[in-house]
This record gives structure tokens, C-alpha cells and sequence, in this order.
């Protein structure tokens, strides 16, 4: 099921199950994944996409072997914070994988994600070769960190 709302994304994500955060492209897609407790994001894997099906395949496959409770999709906004043609696209696939799983899914705006991840690339002295293998599932964790450490905040909001 698809959430506009993070609240209810929050709401509708079962507790120690790990997150899958993803940073759609047009040509790849990076994944994320987090621990079970929510505390931490960890790249994964940069997938070159082919066709939504295999695309979806790849997806859902990487949720069940990490026993995944929940994905974090990156809505790429614009910087006014309208939503232009490239939110369209990742918001069709959100409602394309939705019709093949039953994780909630959860949109974060991942505005800045790939600059915040070039530059810890950067910082890392990570090569131009290496930082191309690797930016997209490196934006992924960063997307996927904003949401954990929402969800956090949720939930200590809660526990008051």
C-alpha cells in the first residue's frame, strides 16, 4: 500500500523489520537497506535498470531476503518543492510494485540526496570511477537515513 502521508507510512510499518530505501533513476536504481532496529542505512546495491518486471523482480527479492518491512521511495521534488515529471514516473512506479507486493511503501524527498552523497564520496577521496559504481545506492542510504531518523522522531513522539 502506497502513503502519501509519512505519518501513516510510519504508522503502517511493522517495528524490527529492516527498510529497503531506493533512489529511482532512469537508468539504475539505487537500494539501501537498513538494520532491524531502524538505527542505521547501508547502501547495497546500484541495479541497472531493464524493464519495470525484472526491475520489480530484483526489488522484491532484495525485501524478502532482508525480511523487510517497508520501502522508502525517493521523490525527487523539485527545489520549490512542486512535483514535476520525474515525481510522476517514480510515483507510477510506486503504484506499479504496489500492485506486486504488499510492503508499504513510503515516499521521502530525497532533494539534495546525491549532492550530500558526492560530497561524502568526495570527502572520502572515493575515485571519479568509483564514485560513478557506487553514487546511486550511496544517495539511496542518505534518502533512507532521513527516514529512519524520522521515524524515530515519530515514535518518540509517541512514547510521550
Amino acid at each position: 500500500m502506497i502513503h502519501d502521508s509519512f505519518d501513516d507510512y510510519a504508522a503502517a510499518v511493522p517495528r524490527l523489520r529492516a527498510l529497503i530505501g531506493l533512489d529511482l533513476g532512469t537508468k539504475t536504481i539505487g537500494v539501501a537497506v537498513s538494520d532491524r532496529l531502524g538505527s542505521s542505512a547501508t547502501p547495497l546495491e546500484t541495479i541497472r535498470r531493464v524493464k519495470f518486471t525484472r526491475d520489480a523482480e530484483r526489488l522484491l527479492h532484495i525485501a524478502a531476503s532482508r525480511e523487510a518491512g517497508g520501502i522508502v521511495l525517493g521523490l525527487p521534488r523539485n527545489m520549490d518543492g512542486s512535483e514535476g515529471p520525474r515525481c510522476q514516473s517514480t510515483r507510477a512506479f510506486a503504484r506499479n510494485l504496489s500492485q506486486l507486493s504488499d510492503l508499504p511503501i513510503g515516499f521521502w524527498d530525497e532533494r539534495l540526496s546525491t549532492v550530500a552523497a558526492e560530497r561524502a564520496l568526495l570527502e572520502a577521496d572515493t575515485s571519479r570511477k568509483r564514485r560513478a559504481e557506487v553514487i546511486d545506492h550511496v544517495a539511496a542510504s542518505y534518502i533512507l537515513q532521513g527516514a529512519l531518523d524520522r521515524l524515530r522522531h515519530i515514535e518518540s513522539e509517541q512514547s510521550t
